[in-house]
């Protein structure tokens, strides 16, 4: 018997030392059997709320399910499901048009579905766009970040569907920032723009799901909204956790990485300043042909900023700002992304540049009213104005934080994990 007994302990030894056996993340979940993104529990137990109707369906490359099968093409040949038409955000339903560019309706070459533009002549579905939909579904991954366009796509939808008596349905997918940490300036609603519709904070640390519902009750949308919730997800969780693999939102959110750093380094394109487009590191890279990336990277390294170094770096941009120009700056390279503050690093960023080239870097052009994208992106006029008149990141953060406590608890009311 105790031969034996040695015999099993050597065999369970050895099966958990074989490539596989710790399949389970450092929080013990099993991805494979226990995850499961708002896709997958509609198609596993949710489809009572589109069996047998017209479904018009918002979504993107990223509305895709565990075997990246897309969801465009998953509910088009599903038995029960009668899909009528898609509705594109920025960047379009497969992903081929770049930031800002104008989208035309199409027909989808895959399934001939109309594809209707909410990122052209309208942001927002008219009338006619819904007719003969008996509901709208929305199935996209956001960044985590307030100026993101995706969830003002969804928001507008919604008040198409308040308005036409629609329901609308939103499948949960995870926040790739997590779910715990909230950072920077709520946005003034004087300063509500599609970068920005509703005062929230630029990292809000809210699922699509969660700002659906928040959307829905605090912005008088009052649409008849169904969040199909994720199954075993954890605020705490990196999206590595989940289990996912990452699919790009968007042409310059190419990795995690991207998304980790863009809530602060996106700030730079209210700026003269490139932010990385056209280069394979957009939102890490940042620079321009009047920095000196040795002098940058050694001033921002000083503020000893947590979980972050900077590594001095030059580029040229195939595209966007500074085109063909080899420039020089910083790449952006998080060390501890669960102490890492990205807001705080883009404030840090854009100040230092500032102060280091006052003659050559300019904040972009005000409009009419007085207000650069600058402003549109930090949300307010004050953070520019701090920079400009030599204010302190202290000053700023300070000021911020006071704002976030009211939208924490706010928050609270509309947490669904």
């Amino acid at each position: 018997m105790r031969k034996w007994g040695i015999f099993l302990a050597l065999l369970m030894l050895f099966s958990f030392m074989l490539p596989g056996a710790q399949a389970s993340n450092h929080n013990g979940f099993d991805h494979k059997t226990r995850f499961k993104t708002g896709l997958e529990q509609l198609l596993s137990h949710e489809m009572k709320v589109l069996k047998g109707k017209k479904v018009g369906l918002i979504t993107n490359p990223t509305g895709v399910d565990r075997n990246l099968n897309s969801i465009v093409d998953v509910l088009y040949n599903h038995p029960d499901v009668e899909l009528k038409a898609l509705y594109g955000p920025e960047h379009g339903v497969r992903g081929s048009a770049q930031a800002g560019e104008y989208v035309e309706f199409y027909n989808d070459p895959k399934t001939g579905l109309p594809v209707y533009s909410l990122y052209g002549a309208t942001k927002k579905p008219t009338p006619e766009m819904l007719e003969g939909i008996d509901v709208l579904v929305f199935d996209i991954q956001d960044v985590g970040t307030r100026f993101y366009t995706y969830i003002y796509t969804m928001a507008y939808a919604m008040e198409a569907a308040k308005e036409n008596d629609i329901p609308f349905v939103v499948l949960d997918r995870p926040n790739p920032l997590g779910g715990k940490e909230v950072e920077g300036p709520v946005l003034d609603p004087a300063y509500s723009s599609f970068v920005g519709l509703y005062p929230i904070p630029l990292k809000h640390g809210m699922t699509v799901g969660e700002l659906a519902k928040l959307f829905n009750k605090e912005f008088d949308i009052d649409a008849d909204l169904k969040v199909v919730e994720m199954k075993g997800w954890k605020r705490s969780w990196s999206y590595e956790d989940s289990g996912l693999q990452w699919v790009l939102p968007s042409p310059n959110m190419p990795t995690k990485d991207t998304a980790l750093v863009y809530p602060g380094s996106a700030l730079i394109e209210g700026t003269n300043v490139s932010e990385g487009r056209g280069t394979t590191k957009p939102f890490e890279l940042i620079g321009a042909p009047f920095i000196n990336g040795d002098q940058l990277a050694e001033k921002l390294n000083k503020e000893a900023l947590p979980g972050v170094t900077f590594r001095a770096a030059s580029f040229t941009p195939a595209s966007s700002k500074h085109a063909g120009k080899l420039s020089h700056g910083v790449e952006i390279h998080v060390k501890d992304e669960r102490l890492f503050q990205p807001v705080l690093t883009g404030i840090t960023l854009v100040k230092s540049i500032h102060d280091l080239y006052p003659n050559e870097f300019e904040f972009r052009a005000e409009d009419s009213r007085g207000i650069s994208f600058f402003d549109l992106l930090a949300g307010n006029g004050w953070v520019r104005e701090y920079i400009e008149t030599g204010r302190t990141v202290d000053e700023i953060v300070s000021r911020y934080n006071q704002e976030l406590e009211d939208f924490k608890d706010l928050r609270k009311k509309y947490l669904l994990y």
